[in-house]
């Protein structure tokens, strides 16, 4: 399988400051990996360089057949058709339908045709098994409906990955269980690969993927999931 991301020696800075250095490593399609890390050790650093809104400063990367360090303003709207974010506070429009929430983000990557995208509107919604809120407003919504929403307009450009960040960190228990299901089989179904930023140790242990931990100022790959013991060796 191709890769869909690969970074090499990359270096990230955030206001002159070097926030991520030595960075190496590679996902290839429909992988599920888990990013791990203290609070402000710069996972979400790592997932904005991805999607266009930090520069790679140092080293090389491609990312959905970008070139992070060659990548210009103008590209950025290109390179974010090709992925999905899904973000921890959902990030809705809150003066608009579920409907309408999708076809502003279709508007906006390109999609003219009304009919095509009412379709795939439609599509995605029975993907996350909520085509009946269609004219729902937000508010109206649980938060583990719209976090379903929130995955369903990640899904709208057919990505080639989807970057998660803390998408269960707002959701109690149970909901962060039926979020977690839901990403992994829609991912299966759509072919993405997932790149996930968490704090809940709990689902890396009952849904095992590929572990990158940030710490000391750089990504590192953890030992085999076999070997690997969360609450053992991951203390927030």
């Amino acid at each position: 399988m191709g890769k869909v991301i690969e970074i090499k020696s990359g270096e990230i800075q955030q206001s002159g400051i070097v926030v991520l250095k030595d960075i190496n490593l590679e996902i290839r399609a429909e992988e599920f990996v888990y990013l791990i890390g203290r609070t402000g050790s710069g996972k979400s650093s790592l997932l904005k360089a991805l999607y266009g809104e930090l520069a790679l400063s140092n080293g090389s990367g491609t990312i959905a057949g970008f070139y992070l360090n060659k990548l210009r303003k103008k590209d950025i709207p290109n390179l974010r058709r090709k992925l999905g974010v899904v973000f921890q506070d959902f990030q809705l429009l809150t003066d608009r339908t579920v409907l309408k929430n999708l076809l502003f983000v279709m508007g906006a990557s390109g999609w003219k045709d009304k009919n095509l995208m009412a379709s795939r509107a439609k599509e995605v919604l029975q993907l996350v098994g909520l085509e009946q809120k269609i004219n729902a407003m937000p508010h109206a919504l649980s938060g583990g409906e719209q976090q379903r929403i929130s995955i369903a307009r990640a899904l709208l450009n057919k990505p080639a990955l989807i970057l998660a960040d803390e998408p269960t960190g707002n959701l109690d228990p149970e909901t962060s269980e039926e979020i977690m299901r839901l990403l992994i089989a829609v991912a299966k179904e759509e072919k993405a690969a997932i790149l996930m930023a968490t704090h809940d140790m709990t689902m890396v242990e009952k849904y095992p993927g590929r572990i990158l931990r940030v710490e000391d100022a750089t990504v590192k790959e953890v030992s085999g999931k076999n070997e690997f013991n969360p609450f053992e060796e991951f203390k927030i």
